[in-house]
């Protein structure tokens, strides 16, 4: 294999990792942000409530997700790696 097309499998199978995380990775900002907010303006500091509802918000997020991850995996592996283990 050639060192560029090693670099471009690479960079490719980065960026659909970056596109795989970037709605739950979103969701725990978001989520993070509101949670603070909402500690900040009522004085409340249990550690459940930042844990509980960002946890859950990610839960719902991958199970919402789940098809477009999984299509992306699916097709990064049959149209870069496996052509490339072939031969073609």
């Amino acid at each position: 294999m050639e060192e560029q097309a090693f670099f471009d499998i690479l960079r490719e199978g980065l960026w659909i990792a970056v596109k795989i995380a970037a709605p739950l990775l979103t969701v725990a900002l978001v989520m993070g942000v509101v949670i603070g907010l909402f500690q900040a303006l009522t004085s409340v500091q249990e550690m459940t409530l930042t844990f509980v509802p960002k946890v859950g918000a990610m839960i719902f997020v991958f199970w919402v997700s789940m098809t477009f991850m999984s299509a992306a995996l699916v097709s990064y592996f049959t149209d870069g790696i496996i052509p490339l283990i072939v031969g073609r």
